[in-house]
């Protein structure tokens, strides 16, 4: 691509990293439309606004999409859903030609879209160069659409030598204000936060957005309970607005799950092995409700029990400039563990996210 025909992909990037938070169950998608290098339409998707990036753009483009550029960060659709097909709208429309940035994984779509602009006599480019950046954008989609699960992100905030707490005084932050505010970005961008009832009782957490922006539907919360600890009081109980799910096992009280129930929470059965609540089958069941990603953030035993599963896809660990050594701090992932070098957990495609000063961040995917 030319550096015109780029800086007019990059700027449909940026339409649809605008969506973050809002297009879910969606993915994000921004578009472009121009005559040369003049602009003469924008859009990008949001779940409320129902409209898909490309009639957005045909919308304010009017009458000069004819014989126009499109520069789309995904494969327009050739279904019919809330709204009808983009690609039959980019050709009633008479454009001239489409850059693409990725394909669509959607079973529904999958080149189909590509091959209604070529019918229809639309030259149509794939920018590889792209291809990259915009499937990050998508990647939680593209995961659902493989797999019918979330994509479920691990995030974990320990010092250098990888404690998460001290054995006995446990008040204040591992990592800096600064830190905590870009997780904050992360859980903007995520549908379901996960914690456990330990991590309830000892922190008494919200598991909320606190970025202050818009999103498509709330963040769901769910704390695995197998006895259904989870105080009545808690903040997590007392904030339930048909937003929070407790899973448990056969063996909880009938009473303690029917208060939880009487003050808005939603409690489900999940019987696993050892008693315990199957954290596979909680993966499976937010996958069936429609939810792209899901984010961990609780104790070392549930962190250990998440890893083991292989319900994990990937890792968000951020890193304090401290040491807390001693055999009692605990570590981020606890539990039985590998007991042999050779069988530890992989990880791949690993990047560093710094965050100054002296913090930084460690994303990396599951080796599967």
């Amino acid at each position: 691509m030319g550096p015109v025909a780029s800086a007019l992909m990059s700027e449909a990037i940026r339409l649809a990293s605008q969506a973050v938070g809002l297009a879910s169950p969606n993915p994000m998608v921004g578009c472009v439309i121009a005559q040369g290098e003049r602009i003469v339409g924008r859009g990008f998707h949001t779940w409320e606004g129902v409209k898909h990036a490309e009639v957005l753009a045909l919308e304010e483009a009017g009458a000069a999409a004819r014989g126009a550029d499109v520069y789309v960060t995904l494969e327009p659709c050739s279904h019919s859903g809330r709204t009808g097909p983009c690609a039959d709208a980019l050709v009633a429309a008479g454009v001239a030609r489409v850059f693409v940035a990725s394909a669509d994984p959607n079973p529904l779509v999958n080149g189909e879209g590509l091959r209604r602009l070529r019918a229809a006599g639309i030259e149509v480019t794939m920018t590889p160069e792209f291809e990259a950046e915009a499937v990050a954008l998508n990647e939680a989609f593209f995961h659902f659409i493989r797999t019918g699960k979330p994509l479920v992100t691990l995030k974990c905030a320990l010092t250098l030598d990888g404690k998460i707490s001290a054995p006995m005084d446990n008040t204040g932050w591992i990592t800096s204000e600064r830190a905590r505010t870009h997780v904050q970005t992360l859980r903007h961008a995520s549908d379901v936060m996960l914690t456990g009832s330990g991590t309830v009782l000892a922190d008494d957490p919200l598991l909320n957005d606190r970025s202050g922006l818009p999103r498509s539907r709330p963040l769901l919360r769910v704390v695995l309970d197998s006895t259904l600890r989870i105080p009545l009081q808690s903040k997590l109980v007392a904030s339930a607005k048909g937003d929070l799910l407790v899973a448990t096992t056969s063996a909880a009280s009938p009473e303690r799950r029917h208060a939880l129930e009487a003050r808005g929470v939603e409690v489900k059965v999940l019987d696993g092995p050892r008693g315990r609540v199957d954290i596979q089958d909680v993966v499976a069941e937010i996958g069936t409700r429609r939810y792209l990603s899901l984010m961990v953030e609780a104790g070392s035993m549930v962190n250990w029990a998440a890893l083991d599963s292989g319900v994990v896809d990937k890792v968000f660990l951020y890193y304090a400039p401290k040491i807390l050594g001693g055999l009692q701090s605990l570590p981020m992932a606890g539990g039985a563990g590998k007991q042999k070098r050779k069988d530890a957990l992989q990880l791949e495609r690993t990047k560093l996210h710094p965050i100054p000063p002296d913090e930084f961040a460690v994303e990396a995917w599951v080796k599967k």
